[in-house]
């Protein structure tokens, strides 16, 4: 039995967390999972403000190497400005808790994005790992863009060269911008789902 097999109603978001990260993963084309956080500067954001607008998730991890080759290059930064000036929210997650790899405290962030120059939309601090649980995040980076309908377009790795070497991002397939500029044009997008690569994402124990 599936959860999808009921068609996608409210009671699915009533489903408990451990249950949504076995059995419900989030599928292209479904609903976006609602959720509330907290950003780095202490402000709640909740999916269903940015409705009718194009929202992109990034599951973010400073100690990955995968993560250091987007943001060493200036590959993430320049997607957040980039699409962040047409209108996109862009949301960084941090998913790893407390004690684990990749944890970082909100202060911690802040001085990260001041040193690398990035402009995310906000960081939402998923130090639970309740978000990450709702899209089945595994790795860091992992990419979901939803529609502003509150549909998921996209999911999985941020182009098609899964290494940590900088000069791989030359030349690659980067699936977040073909996605959004598909979507923004009117027109399908042609690989709406891939297999992220990473690290993975450090839930609590």
């Amino acid at each position: 039995m599936t959860f999808f097999s009921r068609g996608v109603s409210a009671a699915i978001f009533a489903i408990t967390l451990s249950a949504l990260s076995t059995s419900a993963q989030v599928r292209v084309g479904s609903p976006a999972p609602a959720f509330t956080a907290t950003d780095s500067h202490g402000r709640t954001h909740s999916l269903g403000q940015y409705r009718g607008k194009y929202v992109v998730l990034e599951w973010h991890n400073q100690g990955c190497p995968y993560t250091r080759k987007h943001y060493a290059s200036g590959n993430m930064q320049n997607l957040q400005k980039e699409w962040t000036a047409k209108g996109v929210v862009w949301f960084t997650v941090i998913s790893s808790a407390p004690g684990q790899q990749g944890y970082v405290t909100p202060p911690e962030e802040n001085a990260y994005l001041d040193k690398m120059h990035a402009a995310p939309s906000a960081v939402l601090m998923d130090t639970d790992g309740k978000v990450g649980h709702l899209y089945n995040a595994k790795t860091t980076p992992q990419m979901v863009v939803i529609s502003p309908e509150g549909n998921v377009i996209y999911d999985g790795a941020i182009d098609n060269k899964p290494t940590p070497d900088v000069d791989d991002i030359r030349g690659a397939d980067n699936y977040v911008n073909d996605a959004l500029t598909a979507a923004l044009a009117g027109k399908p997008i042609a690989t709406p789902f891939t297999r992220p690569y990473g690290c993975s994402v450090k839930y609590p124990e």
